[in-house]
């Protein structure tokens, strides 16, 4: 899930600028979340008089420079700390970033203590951090418990007057459409990203280890298998160098398989994904929608992979590898990686040393190019907040105003990064202290008007493809309230969670033994509860479209 979640984040650089209506929702709106449409509306009408008429139309157009005087209902009389939690490790410059945030909050009468979460222990600590610690903000995302949260209340709920008097920046910026992602049975309980961009999957590899063995590119998966094949047999005993050094599951080989099939999740949920093929211009049926696993396209992946596997394309211990393919590969240890345009990050990397050369492939160059949505990165209040408002006006001012903003996502200015006339940064060589995006805040606080300058143009080249190919989820702003089915839920998350990954890495004797056994271990769990459930919300949800 790590490098899920890095990659995606990396990417934003070489996207921000492309596609500025990718993630749209639906026009229409989901008439079970009309609280998400009202918080845009009708908070714009009472808000607007409270900020200067200065201020730049949009993110990006010019600087924008939070006041005390923009809160005047939020009671700033007595000093207050405000408690945040995030996810993943922290950054060397933390410190530094953090008194730099302090100075800036002074006029605020505010400061914030921030926790971390290391990515070694969040699962365990997260759901403890707001049942029993002091939390006023904290990072969420689908893939990090918000769902299950929410179900247990762990969220103020936002609503429209909340935004309007506490948040008037994002309630001004915030796209409108995003809202109905972090909107659940009509409450509204995480504040989501401001950027919704493409996200399509590709794989990158040594082209310098691929020209040593005559493969001159590769045009589809079955060049990608030949490849892996190859190195293993041919370059693997001379070097040690894997074909793909995988790290406890190849979740991001199997999205770019999955692309060939034009594929969409429903359910996003750690290993419980509900997958269905797409059909332009309609929703699928609740009868269309599957556990990942219970496809033939899961089975044939799983086949490819024990293929690989035992040619020896990534080691034995992979699921207990703790070094990611990503950095394996910029360590010269992997030889190809796959993801999205973040894998261009690792390609430079490796490209340091003198000789190696790498390339990017898309394999699917016919198929749709998914969006990543907003609620993949959101900041939430904590129901436990000891001032909701106060906590509202730090995570306004960290998501619009230019110098905090920038200084979360990019560290100090002049130190960790420039910043040309035009608005695009370059990091410098202490960059590894604080690199771009280096912190969870920082994805959920992102407004898609950051650019790195001299991108690499292999990047740009990729992207560039997929303009005519980005397609959004249609079902995503359709979300499943497991509440009660949370026990079922779990209990076959724990069976996915036992054989996915071995699955995934084709470690297992037989796939289709190990398949079906998952799959029956799955129902004697409470899986077609689940899915029952699912269908009701779903179709309910439907009717409203």
């Amino acid at each position: 899930m790590r490098k899920k979640v890095l990659s995606v984040i990396l990417s934003m650089a070489m996207t921000a600028s492309m596609l500025a209506g990718c993630g749209s929702a639906s026009a229409g709106g989901n008439s079970e979340n009309t609280g998400a449409t009202e918080i845009k509306d009708e908070a714009t009408a009472t808000t607007s008089g409270a900020l200067p008429d200065d201020l730049p139309a949009k993110i990006g157009d010019g600087i924008v420079k939070a006041t005390p005087e923009m809160y005047g209902d939020v009671d700033l009389s007595e000093h207050k700390t405000v408690n945040i939690t995030l996810i993943g490790d922290t950054p060397s410059a933390w410190d530094d970033v953090l008194a730099k945030t302090n100075e800036y909050l002074e006029p605020f009468n505010t400061d914030v203590e921030v926790s971390f979460l290391s990515w070694s222990d969040y699962q365990q600590m997260y759901p403890l951090t707001l049942t029993g610690g002091q939390v006023d903000l904290i990072f969420t995302a689908p893939w990090c418990f918000m769902y299950t949260e929410a179900a247990k209340g762990s969220f103020f709920v936002l609503d429209t007057d909340f935004i309007s008097k506490n948040m008037p920046l994002t309630n001004r910026y915030q796209a409108a459409e995003s809202w109905d992602e972090t909107t659940i049975s009509g409450q509204t309980i995480a504040v989501p990203s401001n950027q919704a961009s493409p996200m399509g999957k590709i794989v990158a590899i040594r082209q310098d280890l691929a020209d040593k063995y005559g493969i001159s590119s590769l045009d589809n998966w079955n060049d990608y298998m030949n490849f892996a094949k190859t190195i293993a047999e041919k370059e693997t005993p001379e070097s040690g160098i894997y074909a793909l050094a995988a790290s406890g599951d190849n979740n991001e080989l199997w999205d770019v398989y999955r692309q060939q099939n034009d594929t969409f999740l429903a359910l996003d949920s750690d290993y419980f994904d509900l997958i269905y093929d797409y059909k332009e211009g309609s929703l699928p049926e609740a009868s269309d929608i599957k556990l990942v696993y219970d496809t033939e396209l899961f089975r044939n992946y799983a086949h490819d992979m024990k293929e690989l596997a035992d040619a020896g394309a990534w080691s034995r211990s992979a699921l207990t590898n703790t070094v990611t393919d990503d950095d394996a590969f910029g360590n010269l240890q992997g030889a190809s990686i796959a993801w999205n345009t973040s894998v261009f990050t690792y390609i430079e990397q490796a490209e340091q040393t003198d000789g190696v050369v790498g390339a990017a492939y898309d394999l699917t160059k016919d198929n749709l190019v998914g969006c990543e949505c907003y609620s993949n990165n959101d900041m939430a209040i904590a129901a436990g907040s000891a001032d909701p408002a106060r906590a509202a006006m730090v995570l306004d001012i960290l998501k619009c105003d230019t110098y905090l903003n920038h200084l979360w996502i990019l560290g100090v200015e002049d130190e960790h990064y420039t910043i040309n006339d035009a608005g695009e940064y370059t990091e410098t060589e202490k960059a590894g202290d604080f690199a771009a995006y280096a912190i969870s805040a920082s994805w959920a606080i992102k407004n898609g008007d950051l650019k790195e300058a001299g991108g690499d143009p292999r990047a740009e080249k990729v992207t560039e493809s997929w303009e005519e190919r980005v397609v959004n989820n249609p079902t995503i702003t359709f979300v499943f309230d497991d509440s009660n089915v949370a026990d079922y839920k779990a209990a076959v998350s724990a069976v996915l969670n036992d054989y996915v990954p071995m699955l995934e890495l084709g470690l297992v004797d037989d796939v289709d033994s190990t398949i079906d056994k998952m799959i029956k271990e799955c129902y004697d769990s409470g899986l077609q509860v689940v899915l029952d459930d699912f269908n009701t919300q779903y179709d309910a949800w439907k009717e409203t479209r």
